[in-house]
């Protein structure tokens, strides 16, 4: 979707400073980090929110699920983590395309300030 900022970040249009990619998901850090280590997972593919998600995004959402693990530990994040998907606006979801924050290093109250 050529007018999601999170789509033209997966395509290499706008800069990241990426955590992880494969050829299905993207993980960078947050610019506006919450925790000492923020990092925002993305599917590749443009699904708007989780109230957009289909039987036939099982499959990507499984996937985030099984690697945000691996992508935790490359951080060194090693006593634990928080994970958060917000859905809406009211959910305070930014930016239309779904994402999820894997935080780490700190107790911290969700959501911020």
């Amino acid at each position: 979707m050529s007018d999601c900022l999170f789509c033209r970040i997966a395509e290499g249009e706008i800069p990241s400073n990426k955590a992880y990619e494969d050829d299905r998901i993207l993980a960078f850090h947050d610019l506006e980090p919450q925790a000492p280590v923020h990092v925002l997972v993305i599917p590749k593919k443009h699904i708007s929110s989780l109230d957009d998600v289909t039987e036939d995004d099982s499959e990507i959402l499984g996937y985030i699920l099984t690697k945000i693990k691996d992508i935790a530990a490359s951080l060194g994040i090693d006593n634990g983590y928080r994970v958060v998907i917000n859905c809406g606006e009211d959910g305070q979801q930014t930016v239309r395309h779904l994402h999820v924050h894997i935080l780490g290093r700190r107790k911290m109250t969700w959501p911020p300030g």
